[in-house]
């Protein structure tokens, strides 16, 4: 499925502002760990790293959270894991590679189309400037926004 993209602070301000504020230290957690292991890591190396940093200021997270998927009422027996899953609704997807590109996004946001979770990050640690792209979607029309 391709989305066309919304910005989610030209449709609901207040919507986007309360989702930063839910991304914000989860975001900080993730550049504390670039700034320190530095880039062109491993994406293990990052995740391990994102792990303990988690840990470290108690924010609530299933690292490699699995989820299956059905098809006509019927469970398809791959099954999907994201790198992270904190809060119990945002999807936290890590590379370390040159630049994000569409394949990425598109992983990212049909993970959270089929698990049905709302928030995605999509985080690069592996440039001298981290990159980090945040996504909503809204499950009840099935749009994909950007904030």
């Amino acid at each position: 499925m391709q989305y066309t993209l919304k910005r989610l602070k030209d449709v609901h301000p207040e919507l986007c502002t309360k989702l930063k504020n839910k991304c914000y230290p989860i975001n900080g957690c993730c550049a504390v760990v670039h700034r320190e292991l530095g880039p062109f890591l491993n994406e293990y190396m990052y995740q391990e790293a994102l792990q303990i940093q988690l840990d470290e200021i108690k924010i609530p997270y299933e690292r490699e959270y699995y989820f299956s998927v059905s098809y006509h009422g019927k469970p398809i027996k791959h099954k999907h894991f994201v790198d992270f899953l904190i809060n119990g609704d945002v999807i936290v997807e890590c590379k370390a590679v040159e630049k994000l590109v569409a394949e990425h996004r598109q992983q990212l946001w049909n993970y959270m189309r089929l698990s049905r979770k709302p928030i995605g990050i999509l985080y690069n640690f592996a440039p001298i400037m981290d990159q980090a792209e945040h996504y909503y979607l809204d499950v009840e029309n099935d749009t994909m926004y950007l904030f």
